[in-house]
């Protein structure tokens, strides 16, 4: 029990300078509190726990503690032991601080696409999951595992994705990444690797997806998007381009599905050119007002790699994404992963599974539509009352919908949704820089308020469209 002391307690890094234990004690901790390292409210390790850590007297510390809390630095209450004290800042300390930040205000209502209602977030059936699938693991799912990722997962992501969206899916081929992002980056590197000099993208779209290939050293020309979707024929005169990056079933952002020919398309010209198509089932399961479009994946599947995520399904803060790739790829795609990130995080793949085996995902995602569908809903059916000159479009599946603005308008009416406190996208966003220009618009996402933040936020967009 001599060492009983060194199970209890907080850390705490501090160093005491000058001649005296007790006032160097005092120096780094009053220097700890100014500079912001230790933050009002911290609460400190006993003196009992900080004399054994630092091999000085316990009742050094005692009156140290002591004199910083009479001289207003620290506080002592019975039960709730010795913490930093709340301090007004000093004139023009702020700007000293380390933690200091600009305060940026945050907007009242929030249409931001991108983002599913973080609210809805299932998390009574996800700590039930959870507590099944960590009881039922093995000791040897928590060690350095297959960098594909969990096999429970990998086939409950299997029998789901061939289920629900038409995708052949063998375990042995699918990889669990950490988002969208990531899987973007492995299937880069592979690319650069096969010597492809170019991944076309669609002529609107994420900057962040462009950019990142670019970052691998791949060219990104685009290929135009119209109300049929991405003009895929447009692939058969990009040469040195070794890939494409689709979003077939709802285009980012205009929202139209790739037509039946367009898809037959783009297959026809990887199948001729070796090349491979990057499948983004973005907003894949979120269908309203017609039959649900099967993933371009089950057309050619060793010509097609399929990308999903949990991101909208349930939160992008789980970081849990998945590729189906061509069996010839696998094993180059493990060897990139492996480079720099071997393995994604265990119990949330194990939780993932369980909640998919389940039937709560099925559940979750089944409610989730009815919702969203609800809101696209009054959306429309607000602005055809309220904002008669204006148009919606890309409403057919999705978390987000286009506004179309009579031309010249939407800088005024971007202007006018700051001055609300309403955060909205504008169409240009999202344009290529080597596309055509695009008319004016605005991409609402209705998924993004909460269940009672919603009203509000639909109030106040249609208080400053024209």
């Amino acid at each position: 029990m001599t060492d009983s002391w060194a199970a209890f307690g907080a850390d705490l890094h501090i160093e005491p300078v000058g001649s005296g234990l007790r006032s160097g004690l005092m120096h780094a901790l009053r220097e700890a509190v100014r500079t912001g390292r230790l933050t009002p409210g911290t609460r400190l390790p006993s003196s009992r726990t900080l004399a054994a850590d630092l091999g000085i007297a316990r009742n050094t510390v005692a009156d140290a503690y002591a004199e910083l809390v009479a001289e207003g630095w620290l506080t002592a209450r019975q039960g709730s032991g010795t913490r930093v004290a709340q301090r007004a800042a000093a004139p023009g300390t702020a700007s000293r601080s380390p933690r200091t930040r600009p305060v940026r205000r945050r907007p009242a209502h929030n249409l931001m696409p991108g983002s599913p209602d973080l609210s809805a977030f299932p998390r009574a059936e996800w700590i039930k999951a959870a507590r099944r699938a960590l009881v039922a693991a093995p000791d040897a799912a928590f060690g350095y595992d297959d960098p594909r990722g969990r096999i429970e997962l990998r086939t409950a992501l299997a029998d789901y994705l061939a289920r629900a969206r038409g995708v052949y899916a063998d375990p042995e081929r699918i990889i669990v990444c950490s988002g969208f992002v990531h899987g973007l980056t492995l299937m880069g590197k592979v690319l650069r690797r096969h010597g492809a000099r170019g991944t076309a993208v669609e002529s609107y779209g994420l900057d962040i997806h462009w950019n990142l290939l670019a970052g691998e050293g791949l060219g990104t020309p685009c290929i135009p998007v119209d109300r049929l979707g991405a003009r895929t024929g447009a692939l058969e005169g990009m040469p040195g381009v070794g890939a494409v990056l689709l979003t077939p079933a709802h285009q980012f952002p205009t929202g139209v599905p790739l037509h039946p020919d367009r898809r037959a398309a783009a297959v026809d010209w990887a199948r001729s050119s070796g090349g491979l198509i990057l499948e983004d089932d973005y907003d894949g399961e979120f269908r309203y007002d017609r039959q649900p479009v099967g993933a371009l994946q089950g057309l050619d599947p060793e010509r097609v790699v399929y990308m999903g995520t949990a991101s909208k399904s349930l939160a992008p803060g789980l970081r849990l994404a998945w590729m189906v790739l061509p069996e010839g790829l696998v094993a180059e795609v493990c060897e990139a992963k492996g480079g720099f990130d071997w393995m994604s995080a265990v119990p949330d793949q194990l939780t993932l599974a369980e909640f998919m085996r389940s039937g709560a995902y099925d559940r979750h995602v089944r409610a989730m539509r009815l919702r969203y569908r609800r809101r696209r809903d009054q959306l429309v059916g607000e602005l055809a009352e309220r904002a008669p000159d204006v148009r919606v479009s890309g409403i057919a599946a999705g978390l987000h919908a286009v506004v179309e603005l009579p031309e010249g308008t939407e800088q005024s009416v971007v202007q006018a949704a700051t001055w609300q406190g309403l955060a909205l996208e504008r169409l240009t966003r999202f344009r290529h820089p080597g596309a055509d220009p695009v008319p004016d618009g605005l991409v609402v996402g209705y998924g993004t308020p909460s269940e009672s933040g919603w009203a509000g936020a639909l109030e106040a967009l249609c208080r400053v469209l024209p």
